[in-house]
């Protein structure tokens, strides 16, 4: 029997999670191709698959970074609908059920999306939200944010998480790549991952390019999704987020630089690279208290 779906899981040293989230699939009652992607991880997580059959592996000799990884299990996958999910993720049997049935039962659907849970059960931010233009950026960054109740078009949270979760399916502006069923014919219509990300951002970058052509994007609440939220970051959380600010202004300039004027843009780069500075010193002092606290004992 072919495949429904294609999952392709991008891990870089997930450790015990990747095989929960491969072991999701098992009792998943849609026909499901499993593919591992791995970036050269270095913890043994893939020897947490031994035993586990079916489950098609690539072993990339370096970290080719997240978007490279997708298209390199994008390009040997076989089904009409591809999942693309972070090792650190879980769900029940008929997650994917939903996103499917959701993605099925409207037209022009290009992806959707589930509700992402912390391990307590609450829903975690970037599993339905607005695109965050640099305006959107700002006023988030500076806490701006609290005066969206009495200007809310002009202080809008591109977060939707703090809104009332919706009883059905609905079109949002983008979804969280930690978690995207994806139509194929849009893929071949959109292109593939930029791999000029490496990690974060990218995953805005193809909603938008979704949008752009004409494909609608759903965050599908009944299908539910267990994220361990950056548990393959921790060890190296200055580099995650130099990534992830570099990613900012990759977005920002590939989307936005016509529409907004050059000193804004200027003003946004400066903001984004000085939180990013004040974001590595706080990380940088924490490990240094850390060490003093361990001579200390």
């Amino acid at each position: 029997m072919s495949a429904v779906i294609s999952a392709v899981i991008v891990n870089y040293n997930a450790g015990e999670l990747l095989r929960s989230c491969v072991e999701s699939f098992r009792d998943c009652p849609l026909e499901s191709e499993v593919i591992v992607v791995d970036n050269a991880s270095t913890d043994g997580s893939l020897d947490h698959l031994r035993g586990v059959p079916g489950v098609k592996i690539i072993r990339n000799s370096a970290n080719v970074g997240f978007a490279a990884a997708c298209n390199c299990g994008a390009r040997v996958a076989t089904a009409e609908f591809l999942l693309f999910l972070n090792p650190d993720c879980s769900f029940r049997s008929d997650a994917l059920v939903s996103l499917l049935a959701a993605m099925r039962d409207r037209e022009r659907v290009g992806m959707a999306g589930g509700f992402l849970a912390h391990l307590d059960g609450s829903e975690q931010a970037g599993g339905r939200r607005a695109v965050p233009t640099p305006w959107r950026s700002f006023v988030r960054a500076f806490g701006l944010t609290r005066f969206s109740a009495r200007w809310p078009h002009l202080f809008f949270d591109f977060h939707l998480h703090t809104q009332p979760l919706p009883d059905h399916a609905v079109e949002v502006e983008a979804i969280s790549g930690a978690c995207m069923l994806v139509r194929r014919k849009a893929m071949e219509d959109v292109g593939e991952w930029d791999e000029g990300y490496f990690l974060h951002c990218e995953d805005l970058d193809w909603c938008m390019r979704f949008r752009q052509n004409g494909w609608r994007i759903l965050f599908v609440p009944s299908a539910r999704f267990t994220h361990a939220l950056g548990v393959c970051g921790r060890s190296r959380p200055i580099f995650v987020e130099w990534h992830k600010h570099k990613g900012m202004m990759r977005f920002f300039n590939k989307f936005f630089r016509r529409q907004y004027p050059g000193v804004l843009m200027g003003l946004v780069a400066l903001g984004v690279w000085l939180r990013f500075l004040l974001v590595a010193i706080y990380y940088t002092g924490r490990r240094a208290g850390r060490a003093l606290g361990l001579m200390r004992g």
